[in-house]
C-alpha cells in the first residue's frame, strides 16, 4: 500500500515541530507494511483554513492515485471541523483512497473505520439539513413580517446615471464609476427610455 502522510503545525514557536508527527507516522506504517509515496507538511499554518498549501497539494495528489492511503497524525491536524472531515473523506471514498487517523485509531479500510466513517457521514448530513432549515424558516419569517429579500437597490441617484450616460460613457464605464454594475445602469437608463446616439452617448426620453 502507497501511503501520503501529512502533518501540520500551526506555529514554529514554543518548540512546535512537525517531525514528532512524522516519526510516529513512518513508525506506524513500517509496523503495518506500507510504503511511503509522500509527505506533505504545512508549518507555522492555521488549522482553521480549509485551503493550506500543503493540504491543496494532497488533494491533487489524491486525484491523480499518487497513493492509496492518506495518514495523519490526529483529527485536527488535518481538518478544520467535522464537516471539512467528511467532506475530504467523501474525495477519497469516491477515488478508492482510505483515511487513517494515527490518535484516534480510525482506519477506514477495517470495519470499525467503516462503521464511524458512517456516523460521521450520518452527522454531518443531519448538520446540513439542520441548517437548510432553518435558512428556509428564517425567510419565512422575514416574508411574513414583509421584509424585503434580496440585495438592495441601488442608492445611486438617477440623475448621476443620465449624466455620466448623457456624456457618452457605455453602461460598463457608468456602473464602474459609480460602483454600481452594468445590469444596474441599464435597468434605470430603461426606466428613462434612454437610447444610443451615434457619438456614443444617450438620448434620454420620459421616465416609463
Amino acid at each position: 500500500m502507497r501511503v501520503a502522510l501529512y502533518a501540520r503545525v500551526s506555529t514554529l514557536n514554543n518548540g512546535q515541530s512537525p517531525e514528532m508527527q512524522l516519526r510516529e507516522l513512518r513508525e506506524y506504517c513500517e509496523r503495518r507494511g506500507w510504503t511511503i509515496s509522500g509527505e506533505y507538511v504545512d508549518s507555522g499554518v492555521s488549522g482553521a483554513k480549509d485551503s493550506r498549501p500543503e493540504l491543496n497539494r494532497l488533494m491533487r495528489d489524491a486525484h491523480k492515485r499518487f497513493f492509496d492511503v492518506v495518514c495523519v497524525w490526529k483529527f485536527d491536524r488535518f481538518a478544520r471541523s467535522v464537516s471539512h472531515l467528511i467532506r475530504a473523506l467523501e474525495i477519497f471514498n469516491s477515488l478508492g483512497i482510505e483515511f487513517c487517523s494515527f490518535s484516534e485509531q480510525m482506519d477506514t479500510s477495517t470495519p470499525t473505520g467503516k462503521m464511524i466513517f458512517t456516523v460521521l457521514g450520518a452527522v454531518a448530513e443531519l448538520e446540513r439539513s439542520l441548517i437548510a432549515e432553518r435558512v428556509r424558516a428564517g425567510l419565512r419569517n422575514a416574508r411574513a413580517k414583509g421584509k424585503r429579500l434580496g440585495r438592495p437597490r441601488s442608492q445611486v441617484p438617477a440623475s448621476q446615471i443620465l449624466e455620466l450616460l448623457a456624456e457618452g460613457q457605455s453602461m460598463e464605464q457608468a456602473g464602474a464609476a459609480l460602483g454600481i454594475s452594468a445590469s444596474t445602469v441599464c435597468r434605470r437608463a430603461r426606466t428613462y427610455n434612454a437610447a444610443p446616439r451615434n457619438d456614443g452617448g444617450y438620448q434620454l426620453g420620459h421616465e416609463s
